[in-house]
């Protein structure tokens, strides 16, 4: 069976081919009007010219045009306009003696039969192009009322055609070279145009080909310079690639941290096998040891990290539902928590991301805390500043407390996992966490997030 490739769509075309092919239909489109109009323009100028040369030749006729004492008309046998005496000149005139009913025509008009106007107002002038069997003419006529030698008026109609075949070979002169030039002019810029679409669309193409090149692994990322206009994608392709080859090696340092950790636990069930008597409570110990490795490696590899693209997210709300919880844990210690936090407070942040670093900080100082837990959040410059501390006994080894790389049996005792878990959440954030004592004597932890 013959397969029949689907036809192309529209919007499956490239942006220089959609580009080209717009221009070429604006820019053929205004060319055909402008085109139009001018040649019409042209026309209209003229038929205006001809049939000003045509009145001039009507004033001709009744600067020579005279009454004899009969009325009747006398005209000269020569005039100033050489065509009206040669036979078939083209130029045609004919004078009409209303009140006596007789007519006088030009020798041009010998053998020819050119269409006069005998029914025109005394005082108006009358224009028109007339088709007639000989072919088209331009016909100007005027009629007007002659005082004759014993002062008696007659009323005389004057009339001059010419024929149409020079109006014709000057308009269509006009024409050719008009669409000639246009044509000329229509391929220049359509040429222009594919050299400036060409120029205009080359850093797209440079984007094409470095991304070509990450992805065949030549090159880390886009590291051209590029127009404003492509410099703010570029550099959030530039991000999200980070972003990509840092949660992929956070995937992978937490996979060979969780086989490093849960060595020891395994070597210690294995051992256990061969003593019965202990087996239970080494088992519910280890268990207990592995499933805190466990959430601290999956709470590392999980961090979204610094997300130029995630939503603004109201933290006010946050540390309200931590408290809220945090007040029901630990009701039996009936701990005072004090929240400032502005409630129009956002940040650019996963909100999976918030509730772990704040929840884990505060859960902290709740476990520690004798009476008061104190949690501070504001907005220091372009940086988002948090600080939780309360009036427990502190800590005693800052440095073990967030060392990144020791094994989970060897943290301090009674910080468990929570706060290594959320240096390596800052830490993804390209933020500082900094511990410290509190002025109420207990410990002080102080987040500085700087904008995604």
């Amino acid at each position: 069976m013959t397969r029949v490739a689907p036809p192309m769509r529209f919007d499956a075309l490239s942006i220089r081919v959609r580009l080209m092919v717009g221009g070429a239909v604006v820019l053929l489109a205004f060319m055909a009007v402008a085109g139009v109009a001018l040649q019409r323009a042209h026309a209209d100028g003229v038929r205006a010219a001809h049939y000003a040369r045509l009145q001039s030749t009507v004033y001709l006729l009744l600067a020579g045009a005279e009454l004899d004492a009969a009325g009747a008309l006398v005209m000269p046998t020569e005039f100033a306009e050489p065509r009206l005496s040669l036979p078939s000149s083209g130029l045609y005139a004919r004078i009409v003696n209303v009140a006596r009913g007789e007519a006088w025509q030009s020798a041009s008009t010998l053998g020819q039969a050119p269409p006069f106007d005998g029914d025109v107002p005394v005082g108006e002038w009358r224009y028109d192009t007339v088709q007639a069997p000989a072919g088209a003419f331009l016909s100007a006529s005027y009629g007007v009322r002659w005082a004759g030698q014993d002062k008696a008026s007659v009323r005389l109609v004057l009339s001059v055609a010419e024929s149409s075949v020079a109006f014709d070979r000057e308009t269509r002169a006009f024409q050719r070279t008009l669409w000639a030039w246009l044509g000329g002019a229509g391929l220049l810029l359509l040429l222009s145009q594919t050299l400036l679409l060409r120029w205009g669309l080359a850093p797209l193409e440079r984007v094409s080909q470095e991304i070509a090149l990450i992805e065949s692994g030549k090159q880390a990322e886009v590291q051209g310079r590029y127009p404003a206009e492509i410099a703010a994608l570029t550099g959030s392709l530039n991000t999200l690639i980070q972003q990509e080859r840092v949660r992929q090696t956070r995937y992978k340092e937490a996979l060979s941290y969780l086989a490093h950790s849960l060595k020891t636990p395994l070597a210690v069930l294995r051992s256990a096998l061969g003593q019965p008597d202990q087996l239970a409570d080494t088992v519910a110990q280890q268990v207990s040891r592995m499933d805190h490795i466990v959430q601290h490696q999956l709470g590392r590899a999980g961090a979204s990290g610094a997300a130029r693209f995630a939503p603004w997210l109201a933290l006010a709300p946050v540390v309200g539902r931590i408290r809220d919880s945090l007040a029901k844990v630990y009701a039996d210690k009936q701990l005072v928590f004090t929240v400032d936090c502005p409630p129009d407070l956002t940040w650019r942040m996963d909100e999976g991301d918030a509730f772990e670093m704040l929840g884990n900080v505060m859960d902290n100082a709740a476990k520690w805390a004798t009476g008061r837990v104190g949690v501070r959040l504001w907005r220091e410059g372009s940086a988002l500043r948090i600080s939780v501390q309360d009036d427990g006994p502190g800590f005693t080894d800052t440095q073990a407390v967030l060392q990144l790389h020791v094994r989970m049996d060897e943290k301090v005792p009674g910080h468990g996992v929570g706060l290594a878990v959320v240096n390596d959440l800052v830490a993804s954030h390209e933020g500082t966490l900094t511990l410290g004592a509190s002025a109420w004597g207990g410990a002080q932890i102080d987040i500085a997030l700087p904008v995604a």
